[in-house]
């Protein structure tokens, strides 16, 4: 299939284009269709209000006064999809309970009906924004009544609860979360590198590959990666995925809810460059048919009694508590996980509970270092990633500390 005549990010054509011959070098006629050999450069003017649009975006506000922008961020009434909005502020602010509560048109997200639309964003944590910079920040919300009700969506406030609850806090609960995720052509909504309407070639060549044939979206995840860094948010690594076009990064070891709070802002701070980019993020667990690898969002997790001597019998006890309870965490672990979780793929059967070592086609793995050293950590396979790290990461926490078997 011939590539896209379009340079990446200049496309559709606009008034301020020029069209140029790959071999000639000389510009096409007006009117004249050019064929496939053609590529769109930006004009002469267009460079020029790229530039100055450049400039505007990088402007450094702290040269001319102490106001802030802060972005305000919370998840819409799916239950996936984000949201956000800016206001400004007198001054730098590092502290949440610090920043003003907000409010937005609930009526607008799915979250309240239009006779009683108003919802109170509730500032929760703060990142540097990458995209402003400077002083400037992202502030992850949940969302209330005006009564101070948690809404609906709001899985945030139940998460604090658990968290907050004395026996999970003194056993330190540390998460590594690996959000898998997949990158679309955002016309045609097909993953990024697959000719329109076909497939490529069988997967193998692709997971942590290399090449223009392999790897489709680098500069996206190269993006994102720095971005969360600068943000504040513990990323600790990238990956290219089985299937071409998709892509994980990882967040952790962090404890308790500041992990859910990190992958939210980090999935925001990626649909935004994939925003920039002209491409679409997809978080469906299976967003191609067939003999392709879904998406998943496999949380490790230890707690101090898991990480101090002994740790794996400990470990054992709590695999043996999630799998009397794994009904209710695949209820909770995403929506459209059975298209995923089909026994194939390093997946296990989703009615089916199993754990082992070192073993991917299990619902709980334990990695040999873990069990050479007789302590350390596991990995719940089963999350989709489109999970709400709110409610797995403090499921899990529930089920393995607070939660006693009948």
């Amino acid at each position: 299939m011939e590539p896209s005549p379009y340079i990446k990010g200049l496309h559709p054509p606009s008034p301020f284009s020029i069209r140029i011959h790959r071999t000639s070098l000389f510009p096409v006629s007006p009117g004249v269709d050019p064929g496939p050999s053609c590529v769109l450069f930006p004009s002469p003017l267009a460079l020029a209000v790229m530039a100055l649009l450049n400039d505007l975006l990088n402007l450094n506000l702290s040269d001319c006064t102490e106001k802030v922008i802060a972005e305000y961020i919370w998840i819409g009434g799916s239950g996936i999809d984000m949201r956000s909005k800016a206001r400004t502020l007198s001054g730098p602010v590092d502290d949440p309970s610090k920043l003003p509560k907000w409010n937005y048109d609930g009526s607008s997200t799915g979250q309240a009906p239009g006779q009683d639309s108003e919802v109170i964003l509730y500032p929760q944590a703060i990142f540097r924004d990458p995209f402003r910079r400077g002083n400037n920040i992202l502030v992850m919300c949940d969302c209330y009544t005006p009564a101070g009700e948690p809404i609906p969506t709001n899985k945030r406030n139940n998460a604090a609860k658990i968290f907050s609850n004395p026996a999970v806090a003194a056993e330190e609960p540390w998460y590594g979360i690996e959000q898998e995720y997949t990158l679309l052509q955002k016309d045609v909504k097909w993953p990024l590198g697959w000719p329109v309407g076909g497939f490529p070639g069988p997967q193998g060549p692709y997971y942590c590959g290399a090449g223009a044939d392999k790897a489709f979206g680098r500069d996206i995840v190269d993006a994102h990666y720095k971005a969360c860094l600068y943000a504040g948010i513990n990323i600790s690594g990238i990956n290219g995925e089985v299937m071409p076009g998709q892509w994980e990064f990882q967040v952790g070891p962090s404890v308790g809810i500041a992990a859910a709070d990190q992958i939210w802002v980090a999935r925001y701070i990626l649909e935004r460059i994939t925003e920039i980019a002209g491409v679409v993020l997809s978080l469906d667990p299976k967003p191609i048919l067939g003999d392709w690898n879904g998406a998943g969002a496999h949380t490790n997790y230890s707690t101090k009694s898991m990480r101090n001597d002994g740790g794996y019998e400990v470990i054992k006890k709590a695999i043996e508590k999630l799998g009397l309870r794994h009904k209710e965490h695949i209820a909770a672990y995403g929506e459209g996980n059975e298209r995923r979780l089909t026994g194939r793929h390093e997946t296990a059967d989703i009615n089916t509970f199993a754990w082992g070592v070192a073993n991917r086609g299990a619902s709980i793995r334990v990695g040999r270092d873990t069990e050479k050293n007789g302590k350390g950590y596991f990995e719940d396979r089963r999350p989709a990633s489109n999970m709400d790290p709110y409610v797995v990461t403090s499921m899990i926490a529930e089920t393995t500390l607070l939660w006693k078997p009948s």
